[in-house]
């Protein structure tokens, strides 16, 4: 079942109450979606996700609820603390796992796993796809997150990759098709070849930052990575690109940090042993 239930409140009532009556659903599982980040409302004009289900709530208020009963249902892949500092933490993010949450819910997301870890509220400052395991870095504060942000954007932070691609690569190469009319640049250097398998285990770096940008790089190259169900040929395997490795400033003056994937990580990726 799923559903969206908008309702504006005519006197005060917990969200509970007003989203249980107007979506014809039980107040149990009205609060399994409110813990699931399904219940939105307004906040100095900004939607925002309500999860406080015992909270009374004035006549006005205006609440949204995007009911998915099988999404609800699902569990996530666990994510894992690799590093913790005062105003950042780095994290392995595995296949399977959302960045971030959507309109209908968070639950399934890193971002929410280490809100949950840390006791706290984290900001994202870049993203991987759903389907690509690594390193993650988010930040503890809105100046951290400013700062770390603005360095993604100036590409001051490296980003290393690695993945197996279809079809034998020698040497190094960069890949520079614009996507969706934009600048993009992948840079890659071949690392080994499997002669059974036809796959090419490449390490890649990137200038830019676009959507699917390795993927649709590599696809367009005629290399696609190996177990993308996107742009790929449909492996039977799980996509097999990493990010493992990130190097940045983590403020102003400070030296720069180096986070690599551990042995565990690389275990847990789903990337093939060559």
């Amino acid at each position: 079942m799923r559903k969206r239930v908008h309702v504006m409140l005519t006197r005060p009532a917990t969200a509970v109450e007003a989203l249980a009556e107007a979506a014809g659903l039980s107040k149990s599982a009205v609060k399994r979606a409110m813990g699931a980040g399904a219940v939105w409302t307004l906040e100095k004009g900004r939607r925002v996700r309500l999860r406080r289900a015992t909270r009374q709530l004035p006549a006005g208020v205006r609440l949204w609820l995007n009911y998915d009963a099988e999404l609800l249902a699902r569990t996530a892949p666990p994510a894992r603390l690799l590093r913790r500092e005062k105003g950042w933490s780095v994290w392995f993010k595995p296949p399977g796992l959302l960045t971030q949450g959507n309109e209908w819910g968070d639950h399934l997301s890193l971002l929410r796993q280490a809100e949950k870890a840390l006791g706290r509220q984290v900001w994202l400052v870049h993203r991987l796809d759903r389907e690509t395991a690594g390193l993650v870095l988010l930040a503890h504060h809105r100046q951290a997150a400013a700062w770390l942000s603005e360095q993604f954007r100036q590409r001051r932070v490296d980003k290393g990759y690695r993945a197996w691609v279809h079809g034998r690569l020698t040497g190094e190469g960069v890949l520079d098709a614009p996507l969706d009319g934009r600048p993009a640049v992948t840079r890659w250097r071949a690392l080994t070849y499997d002669a059974g398998r036809d796959w090419s285990c490449v390490d890649i770096t990137l200038e830019t930052g676009r959507l699917h940008q390795i993927r649709r790089h590599f696809a367009g190259a005629g290399h696609a990575v190996v177990g993308d169900p996107r742009y790929g040929g449909g492996d039977a395997v799980p996509l097999q690109l990493v990010a493992w490795r990130l190097g940045f400033a983590p403020a102003k003056g400070r030296e720069r940090v180096e986070v690599v994937l551990d042995e565990a990580g690389w275990a847990a990726s789903g990337f093939l042993a060559g």
